[in-house]
């Protein structure tokens, strides 16, 4: 599939998706909304995705959000703009945050907007030293999307993401990582080199169960104890009576590495 916003790359069971405005910063426009989309709903759809790699291409830029200069353009229609923008970016976004693969944000440089939110989403993130996060949205008179407002606070605390959406704070890659906005900071020739590293054990493992673990997150924060408790009941009988789950159990009994399927 050929895009003209970003590319996409399935290699060895990791799907490597990777923004391609650079002269734009990466910034989103609605060709970029409709591309990411798509590749959400193929990476949530193919079997053969078993993990997933967001990042930038160039050095300015992992995503420094909506493109503000297409907003500048189209004034007298923004609220239908913007509409249309959401739709195709909340669906990405709900299509990566409900598949079983894990999603890797490789943060390059800026994240910021819309980028920034799209790296709560994701299940892990990785930055070079000089990334830096920002939300920026009330900096023009805007507020968030692309779903930072629901991950944000559970990664950071209220007070916290409250005080990166009034006061748009900068934090660089140091700071995201004390606050628990990524996992790991690297320098930046080494993003790739251990983003992909990360990735692979990933694909190789017990896919569904991966896809169980991030329902439960994501369920944890709403529902009561005794609810959780039957979600997570429902979810290690259905993983136990999968083939990779019965795989795992078999290999830890024999002693040996498990070979997992996905399945």
């Amino acid at each position: 599939m050929t895009y003209s916003t970003l590319d996409y790359e399935l290699r060895d069971g990791v799907a490597w998706i990777t923004f391609t405005r650079p002269e734009r910063f990466n910034a989103l426009d609605p060709a970029m909304a409709r591309e990411l989309c798509d590749v959400a709903n193929l990476c949530s759809s193919d079997r053969r995705v078993r993990a997933a790699v967001l990042t930038g291409s160039g050095e300015q830029a992992f995503c420094a959000g909506g493109d503000v200069s297409v907003f500048a353009d189209n004034l007298d229609t923004i609220e239908v703009l913007v509409k249309e923008m959401t739709t195709y970016l909340h669906a990405a976004v709900s299509r990566f945050a409900r598949m079983r693969a894990p999603l890797i944000a490789a943060v390059n440089s800026v994240a910021a907007g819309a980028g920034f939110s799209l790296v709560t989403g994701c299940d892990l993130a990785i930055a070079a030293e000089g990334a830096t996060f920002t939300s920026a949205y009330t900096r023009i008179g805007l507020t968030p999307d692309g779903s930072s407002t629901y991950f944000l606070s559970r990664l950071v605390g209220t007070r916290r993401a409250a005080e990166l959406y009034l006061t748009n704070r900068v934090l660089s890659a140091p700071e995201a990582l004390d606050w628990g906005l990524v996992n790991r900071v690297v320098p930046a020739a080494d993003l790739q080199g251990t983003a992909g590293p990360q990735a692979r054990p990933l694909a190789d493992g017990p896919t569904a169960a991966h896809g169980g673990v991030k329902a439960l997150l994501q369920s944890a924060a709403t529902e009561s104890l005794e609810t959780q408790m039957e979600l997570e009941s429902r979810a290690i009988a259905a993983a136990g009576a999968s083939a990779d789950g019965q795989e795992g159990i078999r290999a830890f009994i024999a002693k040996r590495r498990p070979k997992f399927t996905g399945h």
